[in-house]
């Protein structure tokens, strides 16, 4: 169960939306079988901070986030949170609110520990942390992910229905932990509008489906797993990522890395010149809408010729028909 009723949240919302979220929230926590409550005493966030030590392995004395940050931010009334199997921790979260006016969330940093793969137990802390978001009047939450690491694309773009908004390169510097290695640290910003349709029915048990018949291969991988750049004209593009990134990184540096500079070109060049990152196939890779079909639904929408909306809609409608199988966990930052 989710004791979101004894969270303390600096403004209250009581609208449907928090209802829902919380009664989402409660159903998540029961199918991974776990517990999930807002964190604040130091005893619990050194807990959190050796957690994420142990996620992340890091190389030398400095861990992903620190209990006396992990307190600063739990005493400003920002999120910290874990999750627990019994007594024992085995995820966490944490964000801070962020501009405009406190009704936007940056969220930090999420992980959940390895032998709780399969639980869905990353998918039960979010949906926590849109409840208590909701109860606090934020409208969205962000935050970033390594591009490269399909787990996670697939976790963000089709199990919680988030959006890309930008390709960050190099977004914290070097990062020489165990699982980001000596790689450059680019990262995707996602937005998950928290009381929009698609998240609501994400929440739910229901992600949005995705196709990608006639997408051309703006980035794929060659039989011997290197990247091989392709046509980016096309109205939709299909950019692929590795199968696992972290092996990867461990077995082969140099064609881990050519990944990155090829994924920063394709993926990153496209969202520059105004794409639209609409899914994430979890066998092919991201879904890119391209600037010239994104301009033509534009007109579509603006135009008072019947038939061309009526078309337009129709074209959304069956756009996305192949369903979505459950993500596992989630790893931020």
């Amino acid at each position: 169960m989710i004791d979101l009723s004894s969270d303390p949240s600096r403004a209250a919302g009581t609208g449907g939306g928090s209802d829902e979220a919380v009664a989402a929230a409660r159903a998540a926590a029961r199918a991974a079988r776990v517990s999930i409550r807002t964190l604040s005493s130091l005893a619990e966030l050194e807990s959190v901070q050796r957690l994420y030590e142990r996620i992340w392995r890091p190389d030398g004395k400095i861990p992903p986030i620190t209990a006396e940050m992990l307190r600063a931010l739990s005493k400003a009334g920002s999120y910290v949170a874990g999750a627990f199997d019994g007594d024992e921790l085995v995820g966490a979260c944490a964000g801070f609110f962020a501009p405009p006016a406190e009704r936007a969330l940056h969220s930090h940093i999420a992980g959940v520990a390895g032998e709780m793969r399969g639980r869905n137990v990353g998918y039960a802390l979010k949906l926590h942390q849109r409840a208590w978001a909701l109860r606090c009047d934020v409208a969205e939450i962000s935050w970033t992910f390594d591009p490269l690491v399909r787990r996670n694309a697939y976790f963000n773009l089709g199990k919680l229905a988030a959006g890309a908004t930008e390709y960050l390169p190099d977004f914290y510097g070097s990062m020489n932990d165990g699982i980001n290695g000596s790689d450059d640290s680019d990262r995707l910003l996602v937005t998950w509008r928290l009381e929009a349709p698609e998240t609501v029915a994400a929440c739910a048990g229901r992600p949005p489906a995705v196709s990608t018949a006639g997408a051309a291969a703006g980035l794929s991988a060659s039989p011997s797993g290197r990247p091989v750049p392709g046509a980016l004209d096309g109205p939709t593009v299909l950019v692929a990522v590795p199968e696992d990134i972290e092996t990867l990184r461990a077995a082969d540096p140099a064609c881990a890395a050519s990944w990155r500079s090829a994924l920063r070109e394709v993926l990153g060049g496209l969202l520059a010149d105004g794409a639209r990152v609409t899914g994430f196939d979890r066998a092919g890779g991201y879904i890119v809408e391209t600037i010239e079909t994104a301009e033509t639904v534009e007109t579509f929408e603006n135009t008072d010729n019947a038939e061309k909306t009526e078309t337009a809609e129709n074209a959304e409608n069956t756009e996305n028909t192949e369903s979505i199988e459950d993500a596992e966990t989630e790893r931020t930052s």
